[in-house]
């Protein structure tokens, strides 16, 4: 297929459009009302793509229309050109005033309790007119797909190891060491310990991280390395619920370090004297290989190696510090 003959002088972003509204709305007439045209017109544009491409786009029936393996896989490719568009026009309002634009974050739950607020707050202060858009997403690899469609420009939290990743679809900048840490309510009978086993803990109640995530595995490892099963009394659940259970002083939990070092005081909670195995892990910033990072996007990126290098987490790097992990793994 001939590009510059069959193609590149003849699809249009509009018959992409049409061809988009027909999938999400499921019918071509739906598209039509959507779009505030005539259900011939959609017609029209989806036959001319049709026998453009030489295959069916779409399957009809008198339910409705859906895409067919070929119409999905245009598609897919034609959201892409959608957001690349969109971006290039945020990136051409930024080179008219470069200390305005819009950031995408996704982030961990720990990240958005610690470290994600402080990087957003310093970045604010010095540019008031950006604007942080920030979303929660799982630990898991495959729960990144975010990333790939386009719907976040970066994402920041732990991440996996580099055997752990399949090819090199996204680069990782890893920012600094992050261990877990076993940590009790200040009225918990274990604070005052100052050297403690872990053997000593299995049988205490215990808040544990939910197994599906990062952290999860993390404190599976960490007792099966000393020979131990994982604490079966307690509750699983996220940090919402920790400050609270372990304010009893009943409760014992797992923090990231970075976060402990910015929360424990204000949330009552301390870190105790656990013998631990030795952890490799590590907070990083994800992005998309290949593709050019918006200009508000590597202020964000600038600003958390700052924000890490003032509140000194970035000390005991890891060896894989130019990891790159392929977010469609896992």
């Amino acid at each position: 297929m001939n590009w510059a003959d069959r193609i590149g002088r003849r699809i249009k972003l509009r018959d992409l459009h049409i061809l988009l509204a027909v999938e999400q709305c499921g019918s071509m007439a739906r598209a039509a009302e959507r779009l505030g045209i005539s259900q011939p017109v959609v017609s029209k544009v989806v036959a001319d793509l049709e026998h453009m491409m030489g295959v069916r786009l779409l399957d009809r029936d008198r339910k409705g229309a859906e895409p067919t393996a070929y119409g999905r896989a245009l598609l897919a490719r034609g959201l892409a050109a959608f957001h690349e568009l969109r971006q290039g026009v945020k990136d051409v309002e930024f080179l008219l005033n470069p200390t305005a634009g819009e950031i995408r974050i996704g982030a961990t739950e720990p990240m958005l309790a610690g470290l994600v607020p402080e990087i957003v707050d310093r970045l604010t202060r010095k540019y008031p007119r950006i604007y942080c858009r920030v979303t929660q997403v799982a630990t898991l690899l495959h729960h990144y797909e975010g990333l790939l469609e386009r719907e976040v420009d970066v994402l920041i939290g732990r991440v996996p190891q580099p055997q752990d990743a399949a090819n090199d679809s996204t680069d990782v900048e890893v920012l600094f060491s992050e261990p877990i840490l076993v940590a009790g309510g200040i009225n918990s009978r274990w604070v005052r310990r100052r050297r403690i086993d872990l053997a000593e803990l299995v049988d205490e109640p215990w808040i544990l991280p939910p197994p599906d995530t990062l952290v999860g595995r993390l404190l599976v490892d960490l007792f099966r390395a000393r020979g131990l099963q994982v604490p079966s009394k307690g509750v699983i659940g996220g940090l919402q619920m920790n400050d609270s259970l372990l304010a009893t002083g009943r409760y014992l939990g797992v923090y990231s370090r970075s976060l402990l070092q910015l929360k424990s005081r204000r949330w009552g909670i301390k870190a105790l004297s656990v013998e631990l195995p030795p952890q490799n892990s590590a907070v990083g910033i994800v992005t998309l290989k290949r593709r050019t990072l918006n200009p508000v996007a590597a202020l964000f990126i600038e600003g958390a190696r700052a924000t890490v290098k003032s509140l000194r987490l970035d000390f005991d790097m890891p060896r894989y510090s130019n990891s790159r992990l392929d977010v469609r793994s896992g």
